[in-house]
């Protein structure tokens, strides 16, 4: 009986353990402040539920460290999100202010309705993601074109010879989708052609073009983010987790 007693004693705390781990909280980023700044920016452009915080932390890191930039006016296109939706963002960083919101094309062979492979190769037919710097303006084949410099080695440093530049196109009128999802090109960042025109007026001339699309493969070439970690990187829930602990 004493055996039995001491067992029953030494058993019954362990029947009270859990026999799971309980659920790890969501990871976080650490609090800088770079990443106040940025928190505050999009909270003062008021972007919440327009653009993605993610896409919107790494422009603005880029945009922050080009220094050839001569505009303060940043592009972001997300190719994250499908070609149906308006994806491309001209933002005036000095005022504050979101300028325009439009749907943009990507290359042909970079998906359907989705971008989801990319090149720096000619021929390829396919959009280059990363940081631009906008040039000068001409009219060409496709009408008033924006040429654009690509600033990342590997990645999309052959825009030029690639003719790949900012253009307008009747493909690229949500009005003509076709098969759920827009028309395509060639590797150009393609805008419909009512916006052709006072888009390409209000970046050209040395403003920071940015195209991202949450590719890790991108991250890790990248010759001008690369001191972020892949959680912060990738992480929507910062912004939320942020604007918590301010209150």
């Amino acid at each position: 009986q004493k055996v039995f007693l001491f067992l029953l004693l030494f058993l019954l705390p362990l029947a009270e353990v859990p026999n799971h781990a309980p659920a790890s909280e969501p990871v976080s980023v650490a609090s800088t402040p770079e990443t106040d700044e940025i928190d505050q920016l999009f909270d003062d452009m008021q972007l919440d539920g327009i653009v993605s915080y993610t896409a919107f932390r790494q422009a603005v890191t880029g945009y922050q460290k080009i220094e050839q930039k001569s505009k303060s006016i940043m592009t972001l296109i997300d190719f994250s999100k499908p070609s149906t939706e308006k994806r491309l963002y001209v933002l005036d960083m000095k005022n504050k202010k979101l300028l325009y919101t439009s749907v943009v094309s990507h290359g042909k062979n970079s998906g359907g309705n989705y971008a989801t492979s990319f090149s720096n190769k000619n021929g390829s037919y396919k959009s280059s993601l990363g940081f631009y710097l906008t040039e000068n303006t001409y009219q060409g084949r496709n009408g008033y074109s924006l040429v654009l410099n690509g600033l990342e080695k590997g990645i999309n440093d052959c825009a030029r010879e690639r003719a790949i530049v900012v253009h307008g196109a009747a493909y690229a009128n949500p009005s003509v989708c076709r098969g759920g999802r827009l028309g395509r090109s060639f590797g150009c960042p393609a805008l419909p052609q009512a916006l052709t025109k006072p888009i390409i007026n209000t970046i050209k001339g040395g403003s920071v073009l940015f195209i991202y699309a949450n590719n890790k493969e991108y991250m890790a070439k990248s010759t001008i983010l690369p001191s972020l970690q892949p959680q912060e990187l990738f992480s929507e829930t910062r912004k939320t987790t942020n604007r918590a602990s301010s209150f």
